[in-house]
């Protein structure tokens, strides 16, 4: 006969409150989210607390990891975790703060993602205590019929309704009938996994509350929706994006992402305490109020910040390291232990000698490559700002040019404090 279940011992509602309301931007409604936690401490039975992630790019960043962060503060707290890759939406596009409709991935560009996304979650996540699943499983399946009457669930006023909807409509932008579908292939995901609670960005409100309608519609219960603040990228003004330029990855190496971490504002500093460290918030206010009263160095304070991050996604030692690396090259103005090697790509050097040209601007070398200058005039905007380094000397002329043969030597290029490479023409 086979062995039966154990209770679930949990922590006193107030005690997972403490930890489940960190960071979060919004509880909706928190009196229902108390009274399933007490329900849930009553019965033994963990919540079902679901995230959605849609596998539109092949690497996280350290914005994507705030949401699956509180997805691991469940797990602590003994619920059931379950992290739904969006195998199936991602075709779709989620409409959310876009002004525009989204290009549509192919499934192999989706499948392609999907396997990186796993791996890089498990780095927050506990493997062990996660529910992982693929909308696939269940939209793939929606006949005609099972479409046409979850669309006749929801009222196309209430969709445009939508912010991103609203001002796409006043300004003359088109919006395919697909984007309208999305909130509601999400909304369905939560009636199959039968969520108690959803998680997810700010942005992503208005999908989730769409979630508790299509709940209500089927006759299942009503999940919670949970939103996290949208992580500011190291510019300190946007949305940290890759595309952007304004990121962390969380596969970089850890001397990469301790330089970046490094240059955020010692305002923005607070933020990233808050939403990537499980510190707990009277800890995080104490060191703000030591900073203030200047008993311990902004700096310090920043250091302590990438050492703890790097070492989730590293490890200790890694992060120890990051940091005598740091303090090696930017406080002693040394150069690294190792210094990356770039190669002028194939198509490059060859139209350079096919040209028969013996010179080449240093900005069009730099946006050659997409760590260095995401293009031309972002190269030359660095140049003027006198951030660029070639070969010892500050360059400040953005139409200065070099030698080709100069690259046959490697030379050394500094950009800024952080990236320091060599370009070899190959």
């Amino acid at each position: 006969m086979p062995e039966a279940k154990s209770k679930v011992v949990f922590k006193p509602v107030d005690e997972q409150l403490a930890l489940l309301r960190k960071g979060v931007a919004e509880i909706i409604p928190e009196n229902e989210f108390r009274a399933k936690l007490e329900n849930s401490l009553k019965t033994g039975k963990p919540l079902r607390a679901k995230l959605g992630v849609d596998p539109t790019s092949p690497d996280l960043h350290l914005g994507h990891t705030v949401v699956m962060r509180k997805l691991r503060h469940f797990q602590e707290m003994g619920h059931t975790a379950v992290f739904l890759i969006g195998d199936f939406t991602a075709l779709v596009g989620d409409p959310s703060g876009q002004s525009e409709t989204r290009p549509q991935l192919s499934r192999e560009q989706v499948e392609a993602n999907t396997k990186t996304y796993l791996a890089q979650a498990y780095k927050i996540l506990d493997p062990e205590k996660t529910e992982v699943r693929h909308n696939t499983e269940w939209l793939d399946k929606l006949t005609s019929y099972d479409i046409v009457k979850l669309c006749s669930k929801y009222r196309l006023a209430r969709m445009l309704e939508r912010e991103d909807f609203r001002s796409r409509l006043s300004g003359n932008q088109p919006i395919a009938i697909h984007e309208l579908l999305y909130p509601l292939m999400v909304a369905y995901d939560s009636v199959v996994l039968e969520a108690d609670v959803e998680l997810g960005a700010t942005e992503q409100k208005f999908n989730l509350l769409i979630g508790r309608e299509i709940q209500r519609e089927y006759g299942r219960p009503t999940q919670v929706c949970i939103t996290m603040p949208i992580l500011v990228g190291l510019d300190g003004e946007r949305k940290m994006s890759k595309s952007l330029g304004n990121y962390v990855g969380i596969t970089e190496s850890p001397s990469e992402m301790f330089g970046k971490l490094m240059s955020i504002s010692d305002d923005l500093m607070w933020s990233y305490y808050e939403l990537l460290t499980d510190l707990e918030p009277r800890v995080i206010v104490r060191l703000r109020e030591e900073v203030k009263q200047g008993v311990v160095h902004p700096m310090e304070a920043k250091m302590e910040l990438a050492r703890g991050i790097i070492a989730d996604f590293h490890d200790e030692e890694a992060a120890q390291r990051a940091e005598q690396e740091f303090k090696r090259v930017h406080s002693k103005h040394e150069l690294p232990a190792e210094i990356p090697q770039k190669i002028v790509p194939a198509e490059y050097r060859e139209k350079f000698l096919t040209a028969g040209t013996k010179r080449v601007h240093l900005a069009v070398l730099m946006a050659m490559f997409d760590d260095i200058a995401s293009s031309r005039s972002a190269a030359e905007k660095l140049i003027r700002q006198g951030a660029v380094e070639w070969d010892g000397t500050r360059i400040d002329d953005p139409g200065f040019q070099l030698e080709l043969g100069e690259l046959g030597k490697g030379k050394l290029l500094r950009v800024g404090k952080r990236r320091i490479c060599t370009v070899t023409l190959g």
